[in-house]
């Protein structure tokens, strides 16, 4: 008899833990916060909600990590939420945003730094981007024509002209180039790479001293 009487209340302590879990259970639900499901898991570690009770807590700490990270917006703060959280559901977006600021980074200082071989880096380095549409762009307004300034046939006579051109309008044209062409009978002289609105205006210059030039398509570009 006295034994039944001890099953009886091992039976009965029995439901009235899993009440109990249940009970705080329907809590954490409502509650849905990471230190709810964190008191559940202290009160009841191995009940069949307690695994459930530790993958919410992975899921809330996940969330918060991540809307840190985005209020921040900086490649530090989404490469921490990687750190904190390295198999997150937003790990991969997390790695674009870090990509999409360094190009951002990038861009700006080549933007600032405004010249052919900034945007040529640029350019090499992302190739593909929102941005690469203005770095061509820019990078054809910068680039693309020469001032052609005279042929000759005697090389000597082309050096002797470039020599005389570059020491007086070097300032406007750039390192004047000799280009050999029609099977190396023709010495064509030349300015360097430079903008449309440059070679415009070099030329202008020279023709109001009097001297023949015409702006033309760098055949490089």
């Amino acid at each position: 008899m006295k034994m039944s009487h001890g099953l009886c209340l091992v039976y009965v302590l029995g439901l009235a833990a899993c009440s109990s879990a249940q009970s705080d259970w329907q809590q954490s639900n409502a509650s849905n916060t990471i230190s709810a499901y964190q008191e559940f898991l202290q009160k009841h570690p191995n009940t069949p909600q307690s695994v459930e009770a530790r993958n919410r807590v992975r899921a809330l700490q996940d969330e918060e990590g991540w809307a840190r990270a985005q209020q921040v917006n900086t490649g530090q703060s989404y490469q921490s939420y990687i750190q904190e959280q390295p198999s997150g559901i937003h790990v991969a977006e997390a790695k674009d945003r870090i990509a999409s600021n360094e190009r951002s980074t990038a861009w700006l200082a080549a933007s600032a730094t405004d010249t052919p071989e900034s945007l040529q880096a640029f350019l090499q380095k992302y190739p593909h981007g929102p941005q690469t549409d203005k770095a061509k762009a820019r990078l054809a307004q910068l680039t693309g024509f020469r001032v052609q300034l005279a042929t000759f046939h005697s090389e000597q006579q082309a050096e002797k002209t470039r020599d005389k051109l570059q020491g007086k309008y070097g300032d406007v044209l750039g390192s004047v180039v000799i280009v050999t062409g029609a099977g190396a009978n023709l010495h064509v002289l030349q300015s360097a790479n430079m903008g449309q609105g440059e070679a415009n205006s070099a030329c202008a210059k020279l023709k109001k001293d009097h001297l023949a030039c015409e702006v033309i398509r760098d055949g490089n570009s």
